[in-house]
């Protein structure tokens, strides 16, 4: 049976966000996401979390200036520093509220820049991220994002995404596997899942799931998520899958969908 985590970065935003804790558990959601915390003390979302018996499933490292567009720092030349940094705080927040997965999100590359170069800062600091994360049970991903929704992101394909991990070689690191942007990508969503599953050296961490085209509920769009659902089930991943979709209306009133997934 498929475990859901909801995206409380993208759900629930009827509530404030330290409320949509409440709001998801109230639904019958057992883990939640989201993209960052940092703008909240540790102690709140420890707190939020105990109160209403949920698991952290994953949150992002620092991106950068998030409000001024930038989408990870990642694969940036120059920006090193500032990426330990951002390690360093994320495995803060993650020991203290028993998160197991960081997402480390590439960062954007414009047309011209050295492409190889980009490459070589992305895996030298998945490197470090990945050595930083393992002593304390941690595991990184890195998520191919499509180039509608994010014009210029570095890393766009899933062979490309296990390309990385195999060649930083870390234990620790794997691929988040978004079937949204996956479909708008490449499609072929069944191959891939079974292909990557299957591999011995990184694989699939994490997993999120939309409906395609408009990111909303996932039984709103051209996918059989269903089917989706008994593939992942029959490949034997047990981990959680992210609900990082927007609402078409009210998020409780869309949650139709999840109905069959809950425990009786």
């Amino acid at each position: 049976m498929p475990r859901f985590a909801a995206n409380l970065t993208m759900m629930y935003t009827e509530h404030a966000f330290l409320d949509r804790f409440a709001a998801a558990a109230k639904d019958g959601f057992k883990a939640v996401e989201f993209l960052f915390p940092y703008e909240y003390p540790v102690v709140e979302i420890k707190a939020r979390l105990a109160d209403n018996g949920l698991t952290q499933a994953l949150f992002n490292t620092p991106p950068g200036d998030w409000a001024d567009g930038e989408r990870g720092i990642a694969s940036l030349p120059g920006r090193e520093q500032e990426f330990r940094r951002g390690i360093d705080t994320a495995l803060e927040y993650a020991t203290a509220i028993g998160n197991k997965k960081l997402h480390v999100m590439a960062g954007l590359i414009a047309v011209g820049q050295p492409r190889d170069k980009h490459r070589a800062v992305y895996l030298d600091n998945l490197d470090y991220a990945a050595k930083a994360a393992r002593s304390h049970g941690i595991t990184i991903v890195i998520e191919p994002i499509n180039t509608r929704d994010i014009p210029g992101f570095f890393l766009n394909r899933q062979d490309d995404a296990q390309a990385v991990c195999g060649e930083v070689g870390a234990p620790n690191l794997q691929v988040q596997f978004d079937i949204y942007h996956c479909q708008i990508v490449e499609g072929d969503v069944s191959v891939k899942l079974k292909r990557d599953m299957a591999r011995p050296n990184a694989g699939i961490g994490h997993i999120q799931i939309a409906g395609v085209p408009e990111r909303h509920e996932p039984s709103i769009g051209e996918l059989n998520y269903p089917y989706l659902f008994q593939l992942i089930d029959t490949l034997g991943y047990d981990g959680w899958i992210g609900c990082e979709y927007r609402p078409k209306a009210g998020t409780s009133e869309g949650l139709d969908w999840l109905s069959p997934y809950l425990p009786t």
